[in-house]
């Protein structure tokens, strides 16, 4: 254990009541040179209130452009033992399960290769193995390929594809979000470990609009599981809430936010449909008395992204409702049209989501091959992106002629 009076800054980040990842970092410094000297970094950046990190020079293993993210301290005359201290991405399971002997034979690899830090699971959605030299990269991968495990995206490549739990452990999800990663992540092989865009993409799966994953805040598409029909409501349940002592007119009905419940003197729950969004808020509150439609699938959304060129976006709804169902052909087709249409115009570290703003939403739907839709608008003359040519405007004016 590294002692405490070479750490007083770190210290105090143990002082509290909850645990810290301080206290773990000097359990593997206890054995490990190159985790002693990145509590020596860490301190000395809390003390200098700058970090003490760069990137610089291009480092990966044979035949992958991505999953290795080179990194080194601007002190390798003070901590030689950190002066590369190389990141690589573990492309995960879906849903991110694991047994234990799998965990067991990650750390073992790590060990034997590198300072012994994990991180499991950052908003990559990949498990991190912190710090190792360049000499290590390509041993570190021949033995994690031999034990089944690969690398992830990093770069300007397709990120590891993540997703919720979904219909391993979640009722409410509305597709396969398991097994549509797994799919997602065989098919584009080749853009997760090779750079070809201008900057990263992303594609997250949340099986229903609870959006486990946050893919709505994150990911350039957004599979978000939805339905076509409508809700399903069991009044029987519903009135079972209410002897139980839900308000449900309170917390529920009038906090939907379209209004589009309505319940009666004597308790029986109805839904204008066409009015519904789908958002969920009634199914979590009163999950025995209304469950989703039926006619399930996902909606798909673009653009969402983290401050880079411009500043964070949410993502907009592009199409409404797909079914998805293995092969997923119709999703992959539209991802693959967009990349190609993102490749040839986007800027470098233009994510798609800023090339979309910077050119119209107008122009990149004709240039996929879809139309507006009223979904894209949040309320009329709010959304900047979607406009209708002007001939096309005189056309339907005119009953349809020109």
């Amino acid at each position: 254990m590294v002692e405490n009076s070479k750490t007083p800054q770190l210290d105090e980040l143990e002082s509290g009541p909850w645990p810290s990842f301080v206290t773990e970092i000097k359990k593997a410094a206890a054995k490990n040179d190159m985790s002693k000297d990145l509590l020596g970094v860490l301190e000395r950046s809390y003390h200098d209130k700058i970090g003490h990190w760069k990137h610089g020079g291009i480092v990966g293993v044979k035949g992958y452009g991505g999953g290795v993210v080179g990194r080194y301290t601007d002190l390798p005359e003070e901590f030689p033992a950190v002066k590369e201290f190389h990141t690589m991405r573990i492309a995960a399971p879906s849903g991110w399960f694991y047994d234990t002997n799998a965990l067991r034979t990650l750390c073992d690899i790590w060990e034997r290769h590198g300072s012994g830090i994990t991180n499991v699971h950052g908003s990559t959605g990949d498990l991190i193995f912190l710090g190792t030299t360049t000499e290590e990269l390509q041993p570190t991968f021949d033995e994690l390929a031999e034990n089944g495990f690969d690398l992830g995206g990093s770069g300007s490549d397709l990120r590891s594809p993540s997703c919720c739990v979904g219909p391993g452990r979640c009722e409410f999800a509305c597709y396969d979000t398991l097994d549509m990663c797994y799919d997602i992540t065989q098919e584009f092989q080749d853009e997760l470990h090779r750079p070809m865009w201008p900057y990263k993409s992303k594609i997250k799966m949340s099986g229903c609009a609870n959006d486990c994953v946050a893919a709505a805040a994150r990911a350039d598409f957004s599979v978000i599981g939805t339905w076509r029909d409508s809700i399903q409501i069991d009044n029987e349940a519903v009135k079972k809430y209410i002897e139980d002592g839900m308000d449900v007119r309170e917390v529920v009905v009038k906090k939907c936010p379209t209004r589009c419940l309505s319940l009666s003197e004597d308790g029986e729950l109805s839904v204008e449909a066409s009015e519904c969004t789908r958002c969920m808020h009634c199914i979590n509150m009163m999950p025995k008395a209304i469950k989703q439609g039926k006619e399930k699938g996902a909606t798909i959304l673009v653009g969402a992204k983290s401050t880079i060129v411009q500043s964070a976006f949410m993502s907009w709804v592009l199409v409404p409702f797909m079914k998805m169902e293995a092969p997923y052909d119709e999703f992959k087709e539209l991802v693959n049209t967009i990349w190609d249409w993102w490749d040839e115009n986007g800027k470098t570290r233009e994510r798609l989501g800023e090339t979309i703003y910077r050119i119209g939403m107008g122009r990149f739907l004709r240039a996929v091959g879809l139309e507006a839709v009223p979904q894209m608008v949040y309320r009329p003359r709010a959304n900047p992106y979607v406009f209708w040519p002007q001939d096309q405007i005189f056309a339907e004016a005119n009953g349809g002629e020109n």
